[in-house]
């Protein structure tokens, strides 16, 4: 899946007539990175994957979309696979379906344990996260919040957030995100 990300960047980067630079340059990321990731040598994190939909002016489920999007509601059926969630520290799951422009972001989160997203975090709009399976440590602007299956917490993401799975259990929850408009 990764693999079609990154063509997917480079396809929308070039229909835009962006550079790498400028792409680094507003996302602060480094033009290697996101070199790696349009050539599928490096995956990318959903804060990553944020930035760089924000600067070619996308939602980041259009990344995830395998298929033209319709209006049309789809079930999505066995959504986590067992390969996919081995080999990264994270798994994300765009749960969108089949909707074109949504107006908020579902996303599936798997967190293996120890895992943590690189650095804090900031993007214009709101985020929900909630708790499915495990223990998720969320900071938000330096202060820590376990949350535990059930837990949920909105927030507002211009605040600098992270995440992290401090357990020795895979942690599951659901971020949904709002869109800039």
């Amino acid at each position: 899946m990764n693999d079609l990300i990154g063509v997917k960047i480079k396809s929308l980067r070039k229909e835009r007539k962006l550079t790498l630079k400028q792409i680094a340059d507003q996302t602060n990321l480094s033009i290697s990175f996101i070199s790696q990731v349009e050539r599928a040598k490096s995956s990318i994190t959903l804060e990553s994957l944020k930035k760089i939909s924000e600067a070619l002016g996308v939602n980041p489920s259009y990344f995830f979309s395998e298929s033209d999007k319709q209006v049309a509601p789809a079930v999505m059926r066995n959504i986590i696979s067992k390969t996919n969630t081995l080999h990264n520290q994270f798994f994300y799951r765009d749960l969108a379906g089949n909707i074109e422009n949504p107006l908020f972001n579902p996303i599936l989160v798997l967190l293996n344990p120890g895992a943590t997203r690189e650095e804090t975090y900031s993007h214009s709009g709101q985020e929900f996260l909630y708790v499915l399976e495990g223990k998720l440590t969320i900071i938000i602007d330096k202060e820590e919040h376990d949350l535990n299956p059930f837990d949920c917490i909105f927030l507002d993401s211009t605040t600098p957030h992270n995440w992290r799975n401090k357990t020795d259990s895979t942690v599951k929850f659901l971020c949904i995100s709002s869109i800039p408009l």
